[in-house]
C-alpha cells in the first residue's frame, strides 16, 4: 500500500478526533506500520506553517490551533483560577521528581501538607497516581500527565526548563519560594517560604496562568 494512502488515513483519523491519539493506536491503521513515525513527521512538517499544527505530547498526537492564531480564535472569556503556593510547589516537585511519594513532596517542601493540593492538582488532571512504591506501607507515587504537557505545551517530561533557563527567566532568585531546580542527576531543593517576599511566587503563579 502506498505512502500516500497511509498519510492520508493519519490525516482523516487526526481530524475526526476531539481528543489526542496514541502513536501504537494510529500505527494499527495504516499498512506501513513500521513507517508511523517518518510519516507521522512529514504530516507534521506539511502542516507546520498551516491554521492547525500536528502536535505531540507524551505519546499521543492531535491536531491543535496554531498558536499564532489564538488571540483572533478566541470566542469567550477564560476564567483564571490561580493555584495556591502549595499546589504551585507541589506541581514543580512531582513535574521534576516524577514519581514521587507524599512523604517525600513534604521532605523537599520541608513542611506538611494535607490532601488540598494533590486534590486540586488531580482535579485539574495534572497529576494522577503512578503505582504504589516497594516500601514500608506501599505509598502511593504521583506522577503528571499527558493534559500537564498539553497544557504547558511541551511534547514530553525532558521538555521542563532547566535550573540555567529558570534562572534566566527570572523565576529562580535569592529569596525565591523555589531556591534550586537543578537538572534531572540532581535533587531539587525547595527552601523556606519568606512570607514577606512574595514577588517569586506571583511570578509563578502568573506563568501558570498564562500558559
Amino acid at each position: 500500500m502506498s505512502k500516500l494512502k497511509d498519510l492520508k488515513i493519519l490525516e482523516a483519523i487526526l481530524f475526526a478526533t476531539n481528543e489526542p491519539i496514541l502513536e501504537n493506536d494510529l500505527k494499527d491503521k495504516i499498512y506501513n506500520k513500521e513507517e508511523i513515525l517518518v510519516l507521522l513527521k512529514e504530516l507534521q512538517k506539511l502542516y507546520s506553517d498551516r491554521g492547525v499544527n500536528l502536535k505531540k505530547t507524551g505519546n499521543s498526537w492531535s491536531f491543535r490551533t496554531s498558536p499564532e492564531l489564538s488571540k483572533e480564535l478566541i470566542i469567550f472569556k477564560k476564567q483564571k483560577r490561580k493555584l495556591s503556593r502549595a499546589a504551585l510547589e507541589t506541581l514543580s516537585i512531582i513535574a521534576y521528581h516524577q514519581p514521587i511519594t507524599r512523604p517525600e513532596i513534604e521532605e523537599i517542601r520541608g513542611v506538611h501538607m494535607g490532601r488540598g493540593s494533590i486534590d486540586n492538582l488531580m482535579e485539574i488532571g495534572w497529576i494522577k497516581p503512578k503505582g504504589r512504591k516497594n516500601a514500608p506501607g506501599r505509598p502511593t507515587t504521583w506522577s503528571t500527565t499527558d493534559s500537564f504537557l498539553q497544557h504547558f505545551d511541551l511534547e514530553n517530561i525532558e521538555s521542563l526548563p532547566n535550573k540555567e533557563e529558570l534562572k534566566a527567566s527570572g523565576f529562580l532568585e535569592k529569596k525565591s519560594a523555589i531556591s534550586t531546580i537543578t537538572d534531572h542527576s540532581k535533587e531539587l531543593e525547595i527552601s523556606d517560604i519568606n512570607k514577606e517576599d512574595a514577588s517569586d511566587e506571583e511570578k509563578l503563579e502568573d506563568f501558570i496562568a498564562d500558559n
